[in-house]
């Protein structure tokens, strides 16, 4: 920590792809200079949502306008997607607060523990029934399948005709984004859309979950295939060096299908086992490019020797949340703000007690100690977790 009697927390911009819009909001830096800390936001910070410097400014004299390499240099650096290739602007015993995901991640794991970081990683902050308490799987849901409708209106525009038939939808995964997934296709991703079907008399939205029981049925998948018109993979595989579906199978889709990409796996073909994605061959989007139809160039630029011939168009993105970002951020800075109290009234992680009240053990159980002491670094030992599927898999969904 700083050699000052108060906590200092930093608040960098992300600096992704263009389109990469989300900035924690003000409410949340007021909150942090209420608990006594300064804070450290980088010049633009909301720019992209349309907030002045002033927004923030205003807010206290504890506020600090500054530029990336001072924010990255306080006691508590808080940044929403992994700060790749800026690690090295951190101090060593400083805090880190990110989507940091352990699990798939063991070299960022072991550059962290080597740097002296103490890192807290938002995607493993849960409760005592291990709920994760930072997460925004429903818009993962919403915009995925959002897109996913917008893109099929394109390609089978008989979707908006009188006499097609009822849209067939298969979802393989059920858990929280796919039942979230349910929700949104049942409803053509969007209400306004929902609206306009509905009063022109179309037929619905047929939804089918698998889960595990039957994403491992093969015969029973490549029956499903022929007579789906939006295949969605909102999955955690066990096993995320075999795909569920091998891109050969992609010919059986009608020419009209879209795939809709929740989980956004990557593709690590040298780590030991290897990670493929759930659905075989298909591209990775981002907020700059989520949607992708099938003479794309993303698809020869995949990794050489995966399976590409077969193609349909695919909506995916790494980060689905930031589709709609202000939104977003509204959702997460209400989540953090209890958690970011806790941690700058303790004085950083030092100060938290791993049996303490509420707030202090989901914040251990994020924590690099935790994520040691727990026995959960030797577990996921090599990429032997799941690529979690919130859509910011940086988590990363995200």
């Amino acid at each position: 920590m700083s050699s000052g009697d108060r906590v200092t927390v930093g608040i960098p911009r992300m600096h992704r792809e263009p389109n990469e819009r989300r900035d924690f909001l003000p409410p949340l830096i007021g909150l942090l200079t209420a608990s006594g800390a300064e804070v450290h936001v980088e010049s633009g910070i909301g720019s992209g949502m349309g907030y002045t410097d002033l927004d923030y400014g205003m807010l206290s004299p504890d506020v600090v306008i500054s530029d990336e390499d001072d924010c990255y240099r306080q006691d508590i650096v808080i940044v929403l997607r992994a700060p790749e290739g800026r690690y090295d602007r951190l101090r060593r015993g400083s805090v880190l607060v990110s989507m940091l995901h352990f699990a798939t991640r063991p070299a960022r794991v072991r550059m962290l523990r080597e740097m002296g970081i103490d890192a807290i990683s938002l995607d493993l902050i849960r409760n005592d029934d291990g709920r994760r308490l930072v997460e925004n799987l429903r818009s993962v849901a919403w915009n995925g399948i959002s897109s996913a409708f917008a893109a099929l209106e394109r390609t089978w525009p008989e979707l908006a005709g009188p006499r097609r038939s009822t849209v067939k939808v298969l979802i393989m995964g059920a858990g929280k984004v796919g039942r979230h997934a349910v929700e949104f296709a049942t409803k053509y991703g969007d209400d306004a859309r929902n609206e306009t079907y509905t009063r022109d008399g179309l037929p619905g939205v047929e939804v089918v979950t698998a889960g595990r029981n039957l994403t491992a049925d093969p015969e029973y998948l490549k029956a499903r295939l022929l007579m789906t018109d939006l295949l969605v993979d909102a999955t955690a595989r066990r096993d995320p060096s075999r795909p569920l579906i091998p891109n050969a199978w992609l010919a059986l889709l009608p020419k009209h299908a879209v795939i809709c990409d929740l989980s956004v796996d990557p593709y690590l073909l040298d780590a030991e086992p290897p990670v493929v994605r759930g659905i075989e061959g298909i591209p990775q989007g981002d907020l700059d490019r989520w949607e992708f139809a099938p003479d794309d160039p993303a698809w020869e630029a995949l990794p050489a020797g995966v399976p590409t011939g077969e193609r349909r168009t695919v909506v995916s993105c790494y980060s689905w949340p930031g589709v709609r970002p202000e939104p977003c951020m509204h959702v997460y800075g209400s989540q953090l703000a209890p958690l970011l109290e806790t941690l700058v009234t303790a004085g950083g992680l030092d100060g938290i007690n791993p049996t303490g009240k509420f707030h202090e053990r989901a914040l251990w159980r994020g924590s690099l100690r935790g994520w040691f002491a727990s026995g959960e670094a030797e577990t996921h030992g090599s990429i032997a977790g799941l690529v979690d599927a919130n859509g910011d898999p940086e988590l990363d969904p995200n």
